[in-house]
């Protein structure tokens, strides 16, 4: 068990938040009469966390197939305090939507949200979530940039459940042709082990990642940035995305496409469509999310990687690369009954026991520390300590309340350089002009 005390959580603040709270909520009352109002999340009166009894649990549809053996857990030992599963959609657009109706309509229909990691900063500035209670959870046990993912003003908002890195997946057999001894570590180290491999094989497909216009370009473009040493935004809400360090993490990728070394196919690839081209064997090199590696395992004749598979971080530039978080965080409504039982049902979400045996069911990243150093998790997923060691060094989507409209113009931004429209300069410095108008309300 990791009793690592986490560190102080820092600010996440949002673009609309810079200059002064109310003009985030102005902004976001356009939007509704009914938004409840943002104050930066501060200024927000105390939840009742005494009220206890029956609750229920919203969040998208549940494709593991576990989750109602995990409510079932706690219903068998709390009879008056059940939780009931409502099922959203599965695409996030969707849920964000139905969630946001429900704190509109200020309904008590949805107690415990699920929410994705990057809608934080909207919910707690719009106080349709509440502060929780630090010491109502086992925060201590939790992997620290998770946490982080939760928070807003320095304050806990949404404590983190699921959490996910990207890792970079190599073919063993590849590696050994390109004379390399393991995974590489850079753009550069990887460029000339395809360059070495499609010499003898020109119809080998280089490297994938997700480059369709869609929020994993976001994901991507986050990626790349932080890999470079720089940030779209800073601690204080500011833009930076025409840094000379953001222009040379997208300007490496729209080199990779220009050279051969990714295919142009790739600017269709989600994640699907990315993991299937590694799996089938048209790839050498492919970066994605995790559940990537039992799927190419699988012996049923479905994959020609099966045996051949290796997990490292991610690339990057002067070494390993920084991936973008993702997951899910449980929050509490602001219009919900029964908070007090809502607290103590997120504890056990989040207890070690609690992940572990999610971990093994579903193959999704725990965030409780401890669990990456469980012998049995190792023995299932011997990649874990690469996925640990990611999601310590992660780093997270702007934290922004218009993160809508933030996300679209960095997706139109990197998709127009990446398909050749655009160069990287003049792609970064027209998004730094978007972003700050976006900031300036």
């Amino acid at each position: 068990m990791n009793t690592t005390p986490a560190r102080p959580l820092p600010r996440r603040r949002s673009v609309l938040a810079v200059g002064g709270a109310a003009t985030a909520a102005a902004a976001l009352a356009a939007c509704s009469s009914d938004s409840g109002g943002g104050d930066g999340g501060t200024g927000a009166s105390a939840a009742d966390f005494e009220e206890r009894g029956p609750i229920t649990l919203a969040k998208g549809k549940d494709t593991t197939g576990k989750l109602a053996e995990f409510l079932e857990s706690w219903n068998s030992e709390h009879p008056d305090e059940e939780v009931t599963l409502i099922e959203l959609p599965e695409s996030a657009d969707e849920q964000r939507q139905q969630m946001l109706n429900n704190a509109q309509a200020k309904s008590d229909a949805y107690t415990v949200l699920g929410l994705d990691v990057v809608w934080t900063a909207e919910f707690a500035a719009n106080q349709w979530v509440v502060e929780l209670p630090e010491d109502g959870f086992p925060l201590d046990e939790l992997i620290p940039s998770t946490v982080v993912t939760g928070t807003y003003f320095d304050k806990l908002y949404g404590v983190p459940f699921t959490t996910n890195a990207q890792l970079l997946f190599s073919r063993t057999d590849l590696l050994e042709k390109a004379g390399l001894d393991g995974p590489p570590e850079t753009f550069e180290e990887m460029y000339a082990a395809i360059e070495t491999l499609q010499e003898d094989d020109p119809e080998l497909l280089g490297f994938g990642s997700q480059y369709s216009k869609y929020e994993g370009l976001t994901v991507q473009t986050s990626s790349l940035v932080a890999s470079a040493g720089g940030e779209l935004f800073d601690d204080q809400g500011e833009p930076h995305a025409d840094s000379s360090e953001a222009i040379m993490g997208l300007q490496t990728v729209r080199d990779g496409f220009d050279k051969g070394y990714i295919p142009q196919e790739a600017l269709t690839y989600k994640e699907e469509e990315s993991r299937q081209a590694y799996q089938d064997g048209r790839l050498a090199f492919l970066q994605n999310w995790p559940y990537v590696w039992a799927l190419g395992q699988a012996e049923d004749g479905s994959s020609k990687v099966n045996g051949k598979m290796v997990a490292s971080l991610v690339p990057g530039f002067d070494g390993p690369g920084s991936t973008t978080l993702g997951g899910l965080n449980l929050a509490i409504s602001a219009f919900a009954k029964n908070k007090g039982t809502a607290v103590d049902f997120i504890a056990f979400m989040v207890d070690a026991a609690q992940q572990k045996n999610w971990g093994l069911a579903t193959s999704q990243a725990p965030a409780n520390a401890g669990v990456y150093e469980d012998q049995e998790m190792l023995d299932a997923f011997p990649f874990l300590p690469q996925l640990k060691e990611a999601i310590d060094q992660g780093s997270s989507r702007p934290a922004v309340v218009n993160y809508g409209d933030v996300t679209q113009a960095i997706q139109e931004a990197a998709y127009g350089c990446l398909s050749g429209e655009t160069e990287a300069e003049a792609a970064m410095t027209q998004l730094q002009t978007q972003l700050g108008e976006l900031a300036e309300g």
